[in-house]
């Protein structure tokens, strides 16, 4: 396919960092550091595992997996690549200590110089939303990408919320369908314990978008406008177990990929239907978690659709365990590795930005 020409003076994509070549040496899992929340104890006042995301990267290099020479570096999203979904009314609006106070639902950085939420808090979920996106463009590229961070599926594109201050799952389909060349519809997989109400507002009239849900009905955010963007809802009641659980991934995952056959999967797979989750109210055990994944990663390979995992919601201490084991799993299987690339025979072209001749890649 023919390189979606970089025309940014004339309303084409504007230039970015997030879509540089990538080495063939490495896996397409995400990363970075900067992750993780620290701060004189503050990200503790919130039941999400604010460190969660190196842990799991802990756990693969421990299971020599992963090193930190084969896996990508996330970068951090600029303000233009925010601006591909987000309003600059929104992004001005994260200046103020106390809307970011709001969105992450930790109330102390209310008192805190915005200088300091945007460095310790907003920074590393730029740069989780950077990884999303680069995993986008890595996981058309090689046929899968795991971004060990993202997920933040409260978030649209004018709004924040549940801990999400940017949309990274609305964002990384835009650039997709902004750059590269084939790529033109997506199905999303959302099977966080939590209605994905952000990604459904920002495309509920975009029929290029097909939308698949799972949640607990009586959480958060029981968002009624956006259920209308839901193409395949499947409501869970609380206490939710393995059998029942499982059965319904299968049969939804199924349905929705031969309804419509979409040229990338998001999958949203939160760890927040853990049994005990704080917040899920859902009692799925480990090993349910990682045979979900299994279940979605299968699906995908039978179409040999392109897919893009983010991890989301998670509240318990044991879930970078699981998220790590779910990985393990995924490669034990062969669902992922090097040998998992170019499974499509749809070629893409890239475009980085102004001076970017793009590079031809086969898509799976």
């Amino acid at each position: 396919m023919s390189c979606k020409k970089d025309n940014e003076g004339e309303g084409g994509p504007h230039h970015t960092e997030l879509y540089g070549s990538t080495p063939k040496t490495s896996l397409p899992i995400v990363y970075h550091s900067d992750y993780n929340i620290t701060f004189m104890g503050l990200e503790k006042l919130h039941p999400f595992d604010a460190g969660k995301w190196g842990k799991v990267i802990h756990f693969l290099k421990e299971e020599q997996f992963i090193t930190d020479e084969n896996i990508v570096e996330a970068r951090e999203a600029s303000e233009q690549d925010l601006l591909v979904t987000h309003t600059k009314r929104y992004l001005n609006r994260l200046k103020w200590s106390l809307v970011v106070a709001t969105i992450t639902e930790i109330p102390p950085l209310i008192f805190l110089p915005n200088f300091l939420v945007q460095r310790k808090v907003l920074k590393p979920l730029r740069t989780q939303t950077g990884g999303t996106i680069m995993a986008g463009k890595l996981a058309v590229e090689r046929g899968w990408a795991i971004n060990v961070g993202g997920g933040f599926h409260h978030c649209s594109g004018d709004r924040g919320g549940g801990f999400c201050a940017y949309a990274d799952i609305t964002l990384a389909i835009k650039f997709l369908f902004e750059r590269v060349e084939g790529i033109s519809t997506a199905t999303i997989i959302d099977l966080d314990a939590h209605q994905g109400n952000g990604h459904e507002r920002d495309f509920l009239d975009d029929q290029r978008v097909f939308i698949m849900d799972m949640y607990n009905r009586h959480i958060y955010p029981r968002d009624a406008y956006a259920k209308r963007a839901i193409k395949r809802r499947v409501e869970l009641d609380w206490g939710t177990e393995d059998s029942e659980y499982l059965q319904k991934v299968e049969l939804h995952c199924d349905g929705a990929l031969n309804e419509v056959r979409p040229d990338v999967i998001v999958y949203n797979a939160g760890t927040d239907i853990l049994d005990g989750d704080p917040l899920g109210g859902l009692s799925i055990s480990p090993h349910g978690i990682v045979k979900r994944d299994e279940l979605v990663f299968r699906a995908a390979r039978r179409r040999g659709i392109p897919i893009l995992m983010v991890t989301s919601g998670g509240y318990q201490k044991k879930t970078a365990r699981i998220i790590a084991d779910s990985i393990l799993n995924l490669h034990h299987q062969g669902l992922i590795g090097p040998e998992r690339e170019g499974l499509s025979s749809a070629a893409t072209s890239l475009t980085s930005g102004p001076g970017s001749s793009g590079s031809a890649l086969t898509a799976i």
